[in-house]
């Protein structure tokens, strides 16, 4: 089993770039897929992005299509989602998520939290 923690979540001016990072402990990710999820105040939680075992494939929420870019180094244990064009509804708590048998995620990190302000 891994155990990842989220970095690099914080307070950006509207049309400001973020870069989240998730470093996996414990064994190694190549076998999981990754994503990341966020949950605003109020509302559920929501995918944002995905990343295949290759990291040849993404899969993204349709809002945040070409802003956010998610990746993996598997030989850093580390998933990142770099966030440009950030608008004041990205604003939540971003969580990292893993999942080894290609169903559910179900490896979470604590989460980071991101703010854009207008």
């Amino acid at each position: 089993q891994v155990q990842l923690a989220e970095s690099g979540g914080g307070l950006v001016q509207a049309g400001g770039p973020l870069r989240l990072s998730c470093a996996a402990s414990g064994r190694t990710i190549s076998n999981y897929r990754m994503a990341w999820f966020r949950q605003a105040p109020g509302k559920e939680r929501e995918f944002v992005a995905a990343v295949s075992l290759s990291g040849r494939n993404t899969y993204y929420l349709d809002p945040v299509k070409g802003r956010f870019t998610i990746s993996r180094d598997d030989a850093k244990k580390t998933v990142y989602l770099q966030m440009n064009s950030l608008k004041p509804e990205d604003t939540a708590v971003y969580y990292c998520a893993a999942s080894l048998s290609g169903g559910e995620y179900d490896v979470w990190g604590q989460g980071t939290q991101v703010t854009v302000s207008s």
